[in-house]
């Protein structure tokens, strides 16, 4: 498999440079682009990396860039750096596939750890042959309450919460909630609201 790409779209020159002086000091392969349509105009599903993404840019945004991807069907793990966003920007961008939302300014180590968690997806992605039926079959063994446990957990609401909505205990919501990570094989929440947003975005 050809070495992995990251493909760096920011408006900001001086901003993009140090990215990519960053990113390319660990290592890794590095392709700038100045606008998000010129990363369109060359942009090639087939080749394994993830984007580095800021969110405003003239004439496309990377918000926009985003859909425009999912409309294309493309996967490619984004990683999206903003000095203007907030939460519900973060948090809309994360539901549509986005791996991570870094704020300007950033620390080099977390902004690394970020793309390297979405290197690390990609090249799981395209190693899993039939990553949507896997989630299909997982789906299908969930019990009706598992269901509604999943459905509130992906809302943000603690247990304590979903124990009062459902009208269950506490310690029986917890009780879901780890046999929902056991059946997802993810290793917390946060991970499992990756994997279901990511497959619901597809």
């Amino acid at each position: 498999m050809a070495e992995p790409t990251v493909f760096i779209v920011d408006d900001d020159e001086a901003f993009r440079d140090s990215v990519n002086e960053l990113v390319s000091s660990v290592g890794l392969a590095t392709e700038t682009f100045s606008s998000a349509l010129e990363f369109v105009e060359s942009f090639d599903a087939m080749r394994s990396g993830c984007l580095v993404l800021d969110v405003r840019m003239a004439r496309m945004s990377g918000i926009a860039l985003q859909a425009r991807l999912k409309a294309m069907n493309a996967q490619i793990p984004i990683v999206f750096i903003s000095g203007h966003g907030d939460i519900a920007m973060a948090v809309s961008a994360i539901k549509d596939g986005a791996t991570d939302f870094v704020q300007k300014p950033y620390r080099e180590q977390q902004l690394l750890d970020a793309i390297n968690e979405a290197l690390r997806r990609d090249a799981a992605s395209r190693a899993a042959p039939h990553p949507d039926d896997a989630l299909r079959e997982l789906d299908a063994g969930l019990t009706v309450r598992e269901r509604e446990v999943l459905e509130l957990v992906l809302k943000g609401l603690p247990s304590k919460v979903i124990a009062r909505q459902l009208a269950i205990s506490h310690r029986t919501v917890e009780q879901h909630r780890s046999r929902l990570l056991e059946k997802f094989e993810v290793g917390s929440v946060a991970e499992l609201m990756h994997l279901v947003f990511d497959r619901r975005a597809r």
